[in-house]
């Protein structure tokens, strides 16, 4: 703490102000704070069980050796040196059969079945209108840069980031043996894809991503577009329909693949191989990835250590058996239990809340109360886990391992057409810190790894607890309320079912909020986006208010604390609600990082998720004696209400 700070002016600064003073941001981290902390912990003993099972070379087939294998090829920096490129040479190989709009389809196909999503994006995901089925997902994509307007805006830091990217393609592709020429090119292809696409704040509305076309609807829309080479080649049927995320951009897509020389699209595809497979390839160019994406995007000087490198690719490639290993270790049943009896009190207290609403009617707040006691909840890790049998893994190019596991996750999403929806599957691993709601499932999502101090403890106070992790579980289950997030059903369907005075009256109060946020500026001359950050920033203030009321809810028929007035080190138990809270976002941001972030990310920084919606709060003000005119008391008229 900064006790120097007024808690009335700048709460996070006095909460967590002291540790920012003494703390610097390791060379490897673009940012760091609580989640670097816990991660540290994590990592150690998922480094531990890579580095047992590669020593022990387990049986064939067996989780353990294929955790093992992996980690081993990922170990081995002299193999991949020697290797150079050569794994890559038969998809390379591949590329060059690029000859018309026909073959171009036909390997994008064999590429995104590696993992190497060129030109657009493609998968098979949980349909937004019919929860029940699977559906093919066409979308924009194709991107070397992490979104739109890196390439389309033409202030001078944007020029300068752009020239910088042009170098880059470049000096990758020198490295691979082709011409470093060929980047203007790229950047040409690139920049047209980019024209193309929707912005991040008109992809926040899930109806204007949500276009179902049948095959004929399809052509008709983007004629240009040869999705039926595209399916061939995947060795699946036409659907009777697809989803089509962005129209527009398929419609340009078709006239770019019908238009642009096949040499330039073979450029661009081997461009895209090397740069999703750099992290797997010879240190010249895993550093050159680094120097551009780690340094020059987000201002990190260091890269991470090789182990936690290959730890990172395992855990996004084959996560789930190493999470089994990873919850025997470190996961007791007795959390599990604990967190779920605060999650039920976190229902009942948003259940209260949508009962005492005066601004929602009686029929919506039926349907609300509908679907928040369908809402389910998954803790820890899945029930059922998921098979890796058809994933082949071994001791082989470093390169191949990576391509093979994203090679299994795209053929196994694939299988799940026609299937049932497989409703015990989870979209995060066991050991990942980090938490999800999910609006065509209608669940909320806690693994293992979240659920670690100080996020969560079970030795500490309720108040403290429930400031933290209550506060998250709390936001969770409010993304099913906020403003993309409300549009689904209990079922999980994207359909309206708020009356028109009801949606009229939650967009008023949704827009004081992006208003906030809007004025909240991070950088000199750099603003917070309200809108494209709205749904978090929502879920902030509705977690921490049914929070509030669900520890006040557990702590009926319990004993008072000894200490005087329930205080610990001078803190009542409100105020150490809301200490616990700010606690969750001790961290620090490179300014690159804070750029990247303000641009692509739809959360808040820090400082904003503690200041911004506590600033909101009627309980907060009187846990801290503040007053009309301090910065953390915002006035009446100012302030949002949806919950």
């Amino acid at each position: 703490m900064d006790v120097s700070v007024k808690p009335c002016q700048d709460f996070f600064d006095y909460a967590v102000g002291g540790w920012a003073k003494r703390t610097a941001i390791p060379t490897e981290y673009d940012r760091y704070g609580v989640d670097q902390e816990i991660d540290a912990h994590t990592h150690q003993i998922l480094r531990e069980i890579m580095e047992s099972a590669a020593a022990a070379k387990a049986a064939t087939g067996t989780e353990a050796q294929k955790v093992g294998d992996f980690y081993a090829s990922g170990m081995d920096e002299a193999g991949i040196e020697q290797l150079g490129i050569t794994p890559l040479k038969p998809l390379l190989a591949r590329i060059d059969e690029v000859k018309d709009t026909p073959s171009l389809a036909s390997v994008l196909a064999d590429l995104h079945r590696m993992g190497v999503f060129a030109g657009f994006s493609f998968s098979v995901e949980q349909d937004d209108k019919e929860s029940s089925r699977y559906s093919m997902m066409l979308g924009q994509g194709g991107l070397g840069l992490p979104d739109r307007d890196y390439y389309l805006k033409d202030d001078p830091k944007s020029k300068e980031l752009l020239a910088a990217y042009r170098a880059h393609v470049g000096k990758v592709l020198n490295l691979a043996g082709f011409d470093a020429k060929d980047a203007d090119r790229i950047l040409t292809l690139e920049t047209r894809l980019a024209k193309a696409s929707m912005t991040r704040v008109e992809q926040r509305d899930p109806n204007a991503i949500y276009h179902a076309l049948t095959p004929d609807q399809l052509k008709a829309t983007a004629p240009g577009f040869p999705a039926d080479f595209y399916l061939k080649t995947l060795g699946v049927p036409t659907p009777d329909r697809f989803v089509v995320r962005q129209p527009a951009f398929l419609a340009e897509l078709g006239r770019m693949m019908q238009e642009l020389p096949t040499d330039q699209w073979r450029i661009y595809l081997r461009w895209t191989l090397l740069r999703r497979a750099a992290s797997a390839l010879p240190k010249a160019f895993e550093q050159e990835a680094f120097a551009f994406y780690g340094t020059r995007l987000q201002g990190t000087t260091t890269q991470h250590p090789r182990w936690k490198r290959v730890m990172f690719a395992a855990d996004h490639g084959l996560g789930e058996a190493l999470g089994k290993l990873y919850v025997q270790r470190a996961f007791p049943a007795s959390s599990k239990a604990q967190v779920l009896a605060m999650v039920e009190n976190l229902r009942s207290a948003l259940k209260a809340r949508i009962e005492g609403l005066e601004w929602m009617s009686a029929p919506t707040k039926a349907k609300a109360q509908q679907k928040l006691a369908a809402m389910r909840v998954k803790i820890g890790y899945p029930d059922v886990w998921r098979d890796y049998a058809k994933l082949n893994l071994r001791r082989q190019a470093y390169v191949l391992n990576v391509l093979e596991t994203r090679r299994f996750e795209f053929q196994r999403r694939l299988d799940n057409l026609g299937k049932p929806i497989d409703r015990n599957e989870w979209d995060m691993t066991p050991q990942t810190n980090n938490a999800y709601y999910s609006p065509t499932m209608n669940e909320i999502v806690f693994p293992a790894g979240i659920l670690q101090p100080p996020y969560f403890d079970a030795t500490a106070d309720d108040a403290v607890n429930y400031g933290n992790i209550g506060a998250t579980i709390g936001h969770e289950m409010t993304h099913g309320f906020d403003d993309e997030g409300r549009q689904y059903d209990g079922d999980g369907n994207l359909k309206s079912w708020w009356t028109a005075a009801d949606e009229q009256a939650y967009n008023v109060r949704a827009e004081l909020v992006a208003k906030q946020f809007d004025a909240y500026e991070p950088l000199p001359g750099l603003h917070l986006n309200g809108h494209l950050t709205l749904g978090e920033n929502i879920a902030d203030l509705g977690g921490l208010k049914i929070a509030w009321d669900a520890w006040k809810l557990s702590q009926k028929g319990k004993a008072p604390q000894p200490q005087a007035g329930g205080r610990i080190e001078g803190f009542t138990p409100e105020q150490r609600f809301f200490l616990g809270y700010a606690e969750t976002w001790r961290t620090l941001s490179r300014e690159e990082a804070t750029r990247l972030r303000i641009v692509t990310d739809p959360h808040s920084p820090a400082k904003f998720r503690v200041n911004g919606p506590l600033s909101n709060l009627p309980e907060f003000y009187e846990a801290f004696g503040c007053k009309d005119g301090n910065s953390m008391k915002r006035p009446d008229n100012d302030r949002p209400a949806i919950w």
